[in-house]
């Protein structure tokens, strides 16, 4: 009854699921281009990888995750990001975190889906999940800047550690939903340096260029 009534359907282009399918459609397994060991460099992280490129239906998918409430998403996206790190010969952190939103934006959202996502991924790979950073500035949304410097002046301080003893020495996997010229990884990465964490490693669910 609660298979006819919630039929699951594909993550990233919402066609019904047979029964010997999960998260993704035949099709979108097939057809959607998985992003590539990342090759270029983001200041203070230390190593960064995406599941898939941001267009057609993963920017539609992350889209309806990220405004439109589709929260169980989230559990899809942290079982496929848990398989492409572990294809990668990933070696496992002291911690995962997240990319936390102002609490303005989450109050309005009624969530943070990326800490949906970070919560899903540490359920997969079996690691701890600790909320790290808070945002203590409201911020203009990334994706209406284009300019990379301009990005970057947006988010400048605009992060900081909630409790530097908890990130004291640790490795730790920062998770958001896009990554575009990386500007907010690398102040939230640069700001758990700064509070003393060892090294910051970051994953995402899409890159929006190929790097």
């Amino acid at each position: 009854m609660l298979s006819f009534l919630f039929p699951r359907k594909c993550v990233l282009c919402r066609s019904l699921l047979t029964s010997k399918e999960t998260e993704l459609c035949h099709n979108c397994r097939c057809t959607v281009k998985s992003h590539p060991k990342a090759k270029r460099m983001i200041p203070f992280v230390a190593q960064w990888t995406a599941m898939w490129y941001y267009k057609g239906n993963v920017r539609k998918s992350i889209q309806r995750f990220k405004f439109y409430n589709c929260r169980s998403n989230a559990v899809a996206y942290g079982r496929l990001l848990a398989l492409k790190l572990l294809e990668q010969d990933f070696q496992a952190p002291d911690m995962i975190t997240w990319v936390p939103i102002s609490s303005r934006r989450r109050f309005a959202r009624g969530y943070d889906q990326s800490q949906l996502l970070a919560d899903a991924l540490g359920k997969e790979l079996g690691i701890a999940v600790v909320s790290t950073l808070k945002k203590i500035r409201h911020t203009k949304p990334q994706s209406g800047i284009a300019d990379a410097a301009q990005r970057r002046a947006n988010v400048l301080g605009a992060y900081k550690v909630k409790n530097p003893q908890a990130v004291a020495g640790k490795r730790i996997l920062l998770v958001d939903d896009v990554i575009t010229t990386g500007a907010t990884a690398s102040e939230c990465a640069k700001t758990l340096l700064a509070g003393g964490a060892a090294q910051i490693h970051f994953v995402a669910i899409a890159a929006t260029s190929n790097d």
